[in-house]
């Protein structure tokens, strides 16, 4: 069964905060690379599809959690499935709603497969490369599925960027709430709040970039970039130095 280490990091604040970063990036990112440095979605997604098959290919080969991997991993599906979902909106002409719909039967499907493979839909156990493949194929379909819906509700809706982030926020804490004091189980817990922080990123990342008059703080898709990506990567040094003084414990 190529069994390892388990190689999904424990479910902490940090890993929630870089969780949000990182979707923030993946939306900001994919419009700074298509349209600040006129690459085009279709160059763009060539460019980070390949980065993304390389650096998933290590994460595969590695046999325990490597926190830069993992994560450089998970901002690069960030990217990646934002681009997936732009492509289909913008150069196929889908709508946002039979995008969204279309990620979240993916999605559904991937979860029926992987539980009735596996019998739990856990990330505590990732340590086979069946269970590795279920869970970076839910995350590449979180996130596109994340920036399908929150596209829908913050623009098609009219809701605006602000708005759509406060009330992805919203239901995201209404789940801890239900998994703290009601007992909601922990697994269909992680998983609703991993799929929320998706819209809530792209929310996030639409509001601080974009232009004022579009409902944006107008800071730009450089600098919103760049910002998360330094904080992402003053936490990843922070958790892999913590990684070491436990091994060495």
């Amino acid at each position: 069964m190529n069994k390892m280490l388990n190689k999904v990091p424990q479910i902490t604040l940090i890993f929630w905060i870089i969780k949000v970063l990182a979707t923030t990036v993946g939306e900001t990112a994919a419009d700074f690379l298509s349209e600040t440095l006129k690459l085009g979605l279709s160059g763009t997604s060539y460019v980070m599809g390949a980065i993304l098959l390389i650096v998933l290919f290590i994460q595969f080969k590695c046999k325990r959690y490597i926190p830069a991997i993992f994560w450089l991993a998970v901002v690069l599906l960030s990217v990646v499935g934002t681009l997936i979902s732009d492509n289909l909106v913008d150069n196929l002409g889908v709508s946002l709603l039979t995008t969204t719909i279309l990620f979240g039967t993916a999605l559904i499907l991937v979860f029926i497969v992987w539980y009735f493979s596996e019998k739990s839909l856990s990330v505590d156990s990732i340590n086979t490369t069946k269970r590795e493949l279920f869970y970076w194929s839910a995350i590449l379909f979180t996130f596109a599925l994340g920036t399908s819906a929150g596209d829908l509700i913050a623009e098609s809706s009219g809701f605006g960027y602000a708005y759509a982030a406060l009330l992805f926020a919203g239901i995201i804490v209404l789940v801890f709430m239900a998994y703290k004091f009601l007992k909601l189980n922990a697994i269909l817990s992680f998983w609703i709040a991993y799929i929320l922080t998706r819209p809530l990123g792209a929310s996030l990342g639409d509001l601080l970039s974009q232009p004022v008059k579009d409902g944006g703080l107008g800071l730009g898709t450089t600098v919103t970039s760049i910002v998360f990506l330094v904080i992402i990567l003053i936490l990843v040094i922070y958790l892999t130095i913590q990684q070491k003084k436990h091994n060495h414990i």
